[in-house]
């Protein structure tokens, strides 16, 4: 019972995570201790399905509860408190980096050029994604009434790509969702749905056609992003099993990346600055690095 209730917390935190454009939920996976564990219960569904299903059935559950009642209010934080909340999420990568840099320099193999050029690697990757600027200026609502076939093909592959890089430690999903111009999108039919749900158990059936339009943005996302998640786990677990040094520098990188792109992001200053503004974000970054390094127990045992 305990382990269920922990695993439906895990994923409480993961989908809190994943709500904001930028910041990983496999970071917080790793900082939390169980993301070997999420890869190792999707990879074994198959061999060991009773297994799997005591840690995905709640950390699914878990993770959507979060995107459902957490979306609205971490938009909010973002609208008013940008700058101190993102510097908490911020703070909790920071916190983690040298825990994975202990698992590169803590063997007998000295740190060479490899390891330096896998390290930079990320750099331009996620710098790159994060200049193309992408963010859709039409109305969420007017996407969602007129989405048809060709537009839930595109919202089933953006979610594969999205699953791709939520799984991947320093990659967002949201982010991702955001540069292909969805993420307002998802946000607006998460937001939506709840009070949909809510008028047809009352038996108000006034919107249904808006329900329907929702659940054509929704289901093709979350069809993409099982297929995503199980091929990158997948991947993931390979690369930590044979090449593990390898892996974790890549995953020093993606951090160490997302953490200069986190700082120079618009949304971290959508509020605007002031003195009560920096001071905040001072104390959130030093509260997020200490808590994930504290936090830190076997988060990075493969």
């Amino acid at each position: 019972m305990l382990k269920t209730i922990r695993n439906f917390l895990n994923g409480v935190a993961f989908g809190i995570t994943e709500t904001v454009p930028g910041v990983s939920g496999g970071t917080i996976a790793i900082i939390l201790g169980f993301y070997f564990d999420l890869i190792r219960a999707i990879n074994n569904f198959g061999r060991e399905p009773g297994k799997s299903l005591r840690l995905l059935v709640p950390f699914a559950l878990g993770a959507a509860v979060a995107v459902v009642l957490f979306s609205s209010v971490m938009n909010l934080l973002l609208q008013r408190f940008s700058f101190p909340t993102m510097l908490l999420f911020i703070g909790l990568i920071v916190g983690i980096i040298p825990r994975v840099f202990s698992r590169i320099a803590g063997g007998e193999r000295k740190i060479g050029a490899r390891e330096i050029l896998l390290f930079l690697l990320p750099f331009p990757v996620l710098i790159g994604l994060a200049n193309l600027g992408g963010h859709s200026a039409t109305d969420p609502a007017e996407v969602v009434a007129n989405a048809n076939l060709a537009f839930m093909l595109f919202v089933f592959l953006a979610g594969i790509l999205a699953a791709m890089a939520l799984v991947l430690p320093g990659t967002s999903g949201s982010f991702l969702l955001l540069l292909l111009g969805l993420y307002h999108v998802v946000i607006y039919s998460v937001s939506s749905i709840k009070l949909l749900v809510l008028k047809i158990l009352v038996l108000d059936f006034s919107d249904t056609e808006l329900l329907v339009g929702i659940l054509k943005v929704l289901v093709p996302l979350a069809l993409g992003v099982a297929v995503g998640g199980l091929s990158m786990a997948r991947l993931v677990e390979r690369l930590l099993k044979t090449h593990e040094r390898t892996a974790f520098c890549l995953i020093l990188g993606f951090l160490s990346a997302s953490v200069v792109v986190l700082f120079t992001s618009p949304m971290v200053y959508r509020s605007g600055l002031s003195v009560p503004a920096v001071a905040a974000g001072i104390a959130t970054f030093c509260a997020g690095a200490v808590a994930s390094f504290l936090l830190w127990k076997k988060g990075l045992q493969v």
